[in-house]
């Protein structure tokens, strides 16, 4: 079993910053890819970036530019620095790891609040 824990979330102002993270544990023998993902009310689940172990990386046309995707393979961690924050930003953000194997497993999911 693996478990997704994402941290990090919170309100902030537009044009500020936030920084999450998202921690695998469990019976993990490598991960091929980490991703962040977002919801908000009325729309799909998008992503917004992803992260191969190689450190190859993907972004969302919305996010590029603004937000950087990290991993740090031997914590199984991986990060979203998120900057010029705005409010179209506002939304529940997971965290999608797949697993060697092809297994994929999510977390419970982290709010991001962008507002005056």
């Amino acid at each position: 079993q693996v478990q997704v824990v994402e941290s990090g979330g919170g309100l902030v102002q537009p044009g500020g910053s936030l920084r999450l993270s998202c921690a695998a544990s469990g019976s993990i023998f490598s991960i091929p890819l980490m991703g962040w993902y977002r919801q908000s009310p009325g729309k799909q689940r998008e992503l917004v970036a992803d992260i191969f172990r190689d450190e190859r990386t993907n972004y969302g046309d919305s996010v590029k530019g603004r937000f950087t995707i990290s991993r740090d393979n031997a914590k199984n961690t991986a990060y979203l620095q998120m900057n010029s924050l705005k409010p179209e930003d506002t939304a529940v953000y997971y965290c999608r790891v797949v697993v060697a194997g092809g297994d994929l497993y999510w977390g419970q999911g982290t709010q991001v609040t962008v507002s005056s």
